[in-house]
């Protein structure tokens, strides 16, 4: 199809189609949230919700060298979690504020030493969301990226006590998906897909609806 030079990404080599397409969408939100969230050496990573965006989050994190929690209320993707680099995983709020680091961290200004310093909300469940924010850090940042339809997100007076900050994140900078790509290409993020022809879409599309896709559906043309 005919597109504005300007407005196209060239593809790493060695990084497939399949591969590629979820990452120009769901890698580039989810990478882009925590670029934004700009977090320093030893801080700690949160990210709430597993799935299409979530799996991606956990890794980016790991591949930019921070500890990376995994917050879920699903038992049956702790195991997962933890297959995509997490570094502990845990049920909500107050279990992510109880969590030690890895470094310690005994200040008592972090309530039990636990919490992050930024958490990636990439849950649709805006309750997640709100009951995540108990474990944000002194001046943490909670980077909104999932989207409820049904949900009001309430926000707790942790955001107001802590001197946390929310920051809403879509894609920000062209440069968050250069790397977001050659994070795939150097091997060190991966996306879970299903993959579908183009005969199938009907299919493909019935299944992300009604969420019994791990965790993107990708389309093939056929030749």
């Amino acid at each position: 199809m005919v597109a504005y030079a300007d407005a196209t990404q060239l593809i790493p080599n060695g990084v497939s189609y399949d591969q590629a397409a979820p990452i120009f969408c769901a890698g580039y939100t989810v990478y882009s949230g925590l670029r934004l969230a700009d977090p320093k050496p030893h801080e700690r990573i949160a990210v709430v919700g597993i799935g299409a965006l979530g799996h991606l989050g956990i890794q980016y994190s790991k591949a930019a060298g921070f500890e990376t929690i995994a917050v879920t209320h699903s038992k049956d993707k702790e195991e997962l979690a933890y297959k995509l680099g997490a570094d502990n995983v845990v049920s909500d709020g107050e279990a992510l504020l109880k969590q030690k680091g890895q470094h310690g961290d005994s200040s008592p200004d972090w309530g039990e030493g636990g919490g992050a310093d930024v958490i990636l909300a990439t849950s649709n469940s805006y309750k997640a969301t709100a009951d995540a924010i108990k474990g944000i850090r002194p001046d943490g940042r909670v980077v909104l990226m999932g989207v409820s339809s049904t949900e009001t997100l309430t926000i707790s007076p942790e955001i107001l006590f802590k001197r946390a900050r929310i920051i809403g994140s879509t894609q920000n900078d062209r440069d968050h998906l250069y790397e977001a790509l050659d994070y795939v290409a150097k091997g060190k993020v991966k996306v879970m897909t299903e993959t579908f022809p183009l005969e199938e879409i009907s299919n493909a599309y019935d299944k992300v609806v009604n969420g019994n896709i791990r965790f993107k559906a990708v389309i093939k043309p056929t030749k």
